[in-house]
């Protein structure tokens, strides 16, 4: 079987379910009806999946053989995905105990996690306010039964083929603001009632899976009206600095796993210099090489 055979075997299984074969194509159905090329239609005649009911000079009439609507048959039970029962998030209280401040934050996502039926959560607001740390925590706790995707590189391989394929219980969507409108199409599909449906020629695919959504946007104008009703939406605020001082010192610990010391030396040398707690990974990250004031000059410079 070629590529694509399948799809247009599914094609006319699909014309063969609405029409009525015993009175309008009692002698089959043509090339003309199913706009399939002629030659195309006696490759998969001679390969046993199409029957001719009646030829002549003019008319050549086929109708799918008993092998054809077997194989439509199978392709369809295997396209027919039912998920397994999902098990309880293992969401302990203290999920989030790295991120200093936005109880209010933590205390919605962690009832979100664990209620019976989703509820999705935006958090919106400008960079460096902890937003990727809240998902980061999420997938940790989560393990496999989460997907972390980056709405500007969701279109490589496709929300639709991505979720199909994993089946998992958490999505959680960095830069939504930056998701393309096919991806952004499934999600409000998956978020309406736990379903995905796509349909491509001869295959369709539909998928019942109650995922919960957990996402962040730097910005909330460009998301259309319908995604953020699907939401609840928190924005975040800004750290105060002193706030921001205790989470890097408690990422670099708990995530980079420095030293006590390490960490605050990071810190002590970024006070004033970023709210950003990426640069603080960075130069944790560099420091080994370059040294904590060596890293932060080449890191910084220019950046302000």
């Amino acid at each position: 079987m070629k590529e694509g055979d399948m799809e247009l075997l599914a094609e006319l299984a699909k014309f063969e379910s609405l029409a009525d074969m015993e009175k309008e194509y009692r002698i089959g159905w043509s090339w003309r009806h199913v706009r399939i090329w002629p030659a195309t239609l006696n490759r998969l005649f001679k390969d046993g999946y199409l029957e001719n009911v009646f030829r002549s000079n003019s008319y050549t009439g086929y109708r799918l053989s008993e092998l054809g609507r077997t194989v439509v048959s199978s392709s369809q039970q295997e396209d027919a995905v039912e998920p397994d029962t999902p098990q309880p998030l293992d969401i302990t209280e203290n999920i989030f105990g790295d991120i200093i401040g936005h109880e209010d934050v933590k205390e919605l996502l962690t009832a979100c996690l664990l209620a019976e039926k989703p509820v999705h959560v935006l958090l919106a607001g400008p960079p460096a306010l902890a937003k990727s740390l809240f998902l980061w925590d999420i997938e940790q706790a989560a393990g496999e039964r989460a997907i972390w995707l980056v709405g500007s590189a969701t279109s490589k391989a496709g929300l639709w083929d991505i979720v199909s394929e994993r089946q998992p219980q958490l999505l959680l969507i960095d830069e939504l603001d930056k998701m393309n409108a096919a991806d952004t199409a499934a999600l409000l599909s998956i978020m309406e009632g736990g379903r995905l449906v796509r349909a491509k020629r001869g295959r369709e695919l539909n998928l019942h899976n109650e995922l919960r959504v957990v996402a962040a946007s730097n910005r909330l104008g460009v998301l259309s009206p319908e995604l953020k009703s699907r939401f609840a939406i928190r924005i975040l605020s800004a750290y105060s600095r002193e706030d921001f001082l205790k989470v890097v010192r408690g990422v670099l610990s708990s995530r980079e796993n420095l030293s006590p010391e390490m960490a605050e030396e990071i810190a002590r040398q970024l006070d004033g210099r970023t709210q950003d707690v990426r640069d603080a990974i960075r130069v944790a990250r560099l420091s080994p090489r370059l040294g904590v004031t060596r890293a932060i000059n080449l890191l910084m410079e220019g950046s302000r």
